[in-house]
C-alpha cells in the first residue's frame, strides 16, 4: 500500500511538471529586445542635460552593476574622480 501512494504521488508530480513547464516558456524577458551588457563593458551613456533639450552628450563609462530595467554605470568627473549612475539601457551604446 505504501508503495502504491509514493508511485501515485511521483506519477502526480511528474504529470504537474509536464503541463506547467511550457507555460513557462511563453513568457519572453522584457529586456531582450535591449543589447545585453556585462559588467566591465566600455559603455557610451548619451546624456541629455534636460528632457526638452536636443543636446545629448556621449559620456564614456563602465557598466558596473546590471538591474531588470537600468544598468550601473562607471563615468569620470572633470577631477578625475569617479561616480555611478543608474541609466535606462536604451541610453546606452556599445564602445
Amino acid at each position: 500500500m505504501k508503495l502504491l501512494q509514493i508511485a501515485l504521488l511521483v506519477l502526480i508530480l511528474s504529470i504537474n511538471l509536464v503541463v506547467a513547464y511550457p507555460s513557462w516558456a511563453d513568457e519572453t524577458p522584457h529586456f531582450s529586445k535591449q543589447p545585453d551588457y556585462l559588467v566591465g563593458q566600455k559603455v557610451v551613456w548619451l546624456y541629455k542635460a534636460r528632457t526638452g533639450s536636443d543636446n545629448i552628450q556621449r559620456i564614456p563609462g563602465e557598466v558596473v552593476k546590471l538591474g531588470s530595467k537600468k544598468v550601473q554605470v562607471r563615468v569620470r568627473k572633470r577631477n578625475n574622480e569617479f561616480v555611478n549612475r543608474w541609466v535606462n539601457r536604451d541610453k546606452l551604446e556599445n564602445r
